[in-house]
């Protein structure tokens, strides 16, 4: 084992741990015995990535696939982003209304060009047409 004092603590490489003690200690850790940390300061692994390492190499875990570590948010920091989302919430609310406010114009200024349109050259622009039967309908009128 190489083993160096840097002031009182012993530096070790990957080629010192067995492969019998890297197992072991993945079986720990996957059963909730130590966590990474705990097993880290247990064993006096340095490296602050190693037993991550050892655990996808060697657990059981799907690490390809885990979901991203969300970190917990203060209560002040879920209240601003709250407060933003409403924020947001308000100029969309406000941008529906103008804008079915300005639909709303729009078909009432339609209709009267329409209406000045008619008088105008005498002639019939809306068309009122019957909805057709169903076919099913129209089986039935026949019959009876």
């Amino acid at each position: 084992m190489k083993v160096s004092e840097n002031m009182g603590n012993v530096r070790r490489t990957q080629k010192d741990y067995s492969l019998s003690f890297k197992l072991q200690l993945v079986e720990e850790v996957e059963q909730g015995f130590l966590t990474k940390s705990q097993a880290k300061l247990k064993y006096g692994i340095q490296g602050d990535s190693t037993v991550t390492n050892w655990l996808q190499k060697y657990g059981n875990f799907d690490w390809e696939n885990q979901a991203p570590k969300i970190m917990s948010k203060t209560p002040e920091q879920i209240i601003l982003e709250l407060e933003a989302k409403v924020k947001l919430l308000e100029k969309q609310k406000y941008r529906a209304e103008h804008l079915a406010e300005r639909t709303d114009k729009k078909v009432i200024i339609f209709d009267m060009l329409v209406d000045m349109a008619e008088k105008e050259y005498d002639i019939q622009i809306r068309k009122n047409y019957k909805p057709d039967l169903s076919p099913s309908s129209k089986k039935n009128i026949k019959k009876q």
